[in-house]
């Protein structure tokens, strides 16, 4: 794999980055389920499911909002020359714009907001991720995502 500097990285403020598709399957949501104890109906149950506006049963939006990390791996994008670890910060704005029913495929859009080195060798770095539906115009979600950087 390629790699870059961390002032490489800063060079590209403002450009985004697609992962590739990834199916949210029945199973990934059961397993959601029961790795945090929500089982409301929409989630697991079909039958019941099916009978609510969604028509089916929808990802939990923590599953969905979970899914950065992965799909930020399925970007392509060089890793950082030196990098020792990276590690999650936090989120400034996370809005849930719609739920992704189960079956369909999403995909990551990340733009990279901002990159300020905090201390010597630790860079705070800002992503703006969208959570794309395959063949629908609104998104899942829509959240800032900071992760530090130690280099």
């Amino acid at each position: 794999m390629d790699t870059i500097t961390i002032e490489q990285l800063a060079q590209s403020i403002g450009t985004e980055r697609v992962s590739d598709w990834v199916e949210v399957t029945q199973k990934m949501i059961d397993t959601f389920a029961d790795a945090t104890g929500d089982h409301q109906f929409i989630h697991v149950d079909p039958v019941r499911a099916a009978q609510t506006p969604f028509g089916g049963t929808i990802a939990h939006g923590f599953l969905s909002l979970s899914l950065m990390p992965m799909l930020a791996a399925r970007t392509h994008t060089p890793a950082i020359a030196g990098v020792k670890m990276g590690v999650n910060y936090g989120g400034n704005k996370t809005r849930f714009m719609q739920p992704v029913r189960s079956g369909k495929r999403v995909r990551g859009r990340f733009k990279l907001l901002s990159l300020t080195e905090r201390k010597p060798g630790v860079w705070e770095q800002i992503n703006e991720f969208t959570l794309e539906i395959e063949g629908e115009q609104k998104p899942a979600l829509i959240a800032e995502w900071i992760s530090l950087i130690y280099v």
